[in-house]
């Protein structure tokens, strides 16, 4: 979209989870502003020169698979306020001509964060031109918080778990700036009606137990060896696999023959119905598909962490007792026999029915709409300049004469 905007928001594509809030976001402000609002999605790292940064989400591909100590080992240089605002303040310089081009060009009363590395860019931006607009972050992590998302400087903070707002006030942030609201899943998975045996039949799904796999939107290598393993203890048992964009573990899927009960997807944008259709959800700790799993209320199992930052969503799923981690495929082979046992998947059941909110999105559009109207507010309550009244042609003269003594 070009021109202005009601609401911008700032993102980077690291990984696929902070686009996915802010298009999750954006449907929910569609929904409770009736279409009334304008919106745009932008990357806001890739408008800067600084060494490294602009390349950042090629650069998180390869870090996040190839090279994961690295990865953690920045998360941990990183990880302190004081390292954050000089890291900010360095990358602001090479990127404030491009910043501010944007901020004119969208002109938005509101900006939406949802990567921790730019609401300081954007509060700079703001503050070099004097422009009018709020700035309002949304956490993406639930447990494990890296000091970028603490930032006083933005006019407020949204948390998604009572973990975040606690590592957020500890370091700094008051109260006054910040809420507690629920995770930002689309609101497709809240809104989804269609019961189990409908969407299987929908589907093309047999009537068996089900099990979703997925590793996120890059896909995981290990996918295919748990897809083998499984087939082979679980025979029976219905496997929906989501490969993401893997097109290497999609093609070694299909070409293979396995079990007549699974079926191979590859990217997809109907997770909310394969979701539905499952009795258990296999997936990496990535909050994203971790949290629309939870808003579904399906039991988790959790095979990794990528990263420093996803341990503590294992933590909140074990904390909670909403599912099981399992590392190894073996280990994933018992997490199945455990939790499909009724007793057991009862008693899951029954947790995840306040373990999360579901209408997380939508909570958080109604505070941005709460937002936009104190910016409507400050905009109409702003002194007037006085208009000038002409000189009458005696009094130029006069002034005019008294300039050229």
């Amino acid at each position: 979209m070009n021109g202005s905007v009601d609401v911008l928001f700032a993102i980077s594509d690291t990984g696929g989870g902070h686009r996915s809030a802010a298009v999750a976001i954006s449907a929910a402000l569609d929904e409770v502003s009736n279409h009334a609002l304008s919106w745009s999605i932008d990357d806001i790292l890739r408008l800067t020169d600084f060494p490294g940064v602009r390349g950042a989400p090629e650069h998180y591909e390869r870090l996040s698979t190839r090279w994961l100590r690295l990865y953690d080992l920045t998360f941990q240089l990183t990880n302190t306020t004081r390292a954050v605002d000089v890291l900010s303040r360095l990358v602001f310089l090479t990127a404030r001509r491009n910043l501010v081009r944007l901020l004119l060009e969208r002109r938005p009363r509101l900006v939406v964060s949802t990567h921790p590395l730019v609401h300081r860019l954007v509060v700079a931006a703001r503050q070099t031109r004097r422009l009018p607009f709020r700035v309002v972050t949304v956490v993406t992590d639930l447990v494990s918080l890296h000091a970028s998302w603490t930032y006083p400087g933005v006019d407020l903070a949204l948390v998604p778990t009572d973990e975040a707002y606690r590592i957020m006030y500890r370091r700094g942030m008051r109260p006054s700036k910040l809420r507690r609201t629920g995770f930002p899943v689309h609101p497709k998975f809240a809104n989804y009606t269609m019961s189990c045996a409908e969407t299987r039949r929908q589907l093309g799904l047999d009537e068996r137990f089900t099990i979703l796999l997925t590793a996120g939107g890059v896909g995981s290598g290990r996918l295919g060896e748990l897809v083998v393993e499984l087939e082979r203890a679980f025979p029976e048992k219905q496997l929906l696999v989501v490969t993401g964009k893997n097109r290497a573990v999609y093609d070694e899927l299909r070409r293979r023959h396995g079990s007549p009960h699974s079926r191979i997807y590859g990217f997809v944008d109907n997770m909310e119905a394969l979701m539905a259709a499952s009795d258990l959800v296999v997936t990496k700790a990535g909050p994203g598909t971790l949290m629309e799993a939870l808003v579904m209320r399906k039991p988790v199992i959790v095979t990794e962490a990528v990263g420093m930052q996803e341990r503590g969503n294992i933590d909140f799923v074990l904390n909670y007792e909403l599912g099981l981690f399992c590392p190894t495929n073996e280990r994933i082979l018992g997490a199945v026999r455990e939790l499909e046992a009724p007793q057991r998947y009862a008693d899951t059941l029954r947790r995840l029915e306040g373990a999360v909110p579901r209408d997380g999105a939508r909570q958080i559009a109604q505070i941005l709409m709460e937002q936009l109207s104190l910016v409507n507010e400050r905009a109409s309550a702003a002194p007037r300049r006085p208009r000038l009244l002409p000189l009458r042609p005696w009094r130029r003269q006069l002034q005019r004469r008294r300039r050229t003594r």
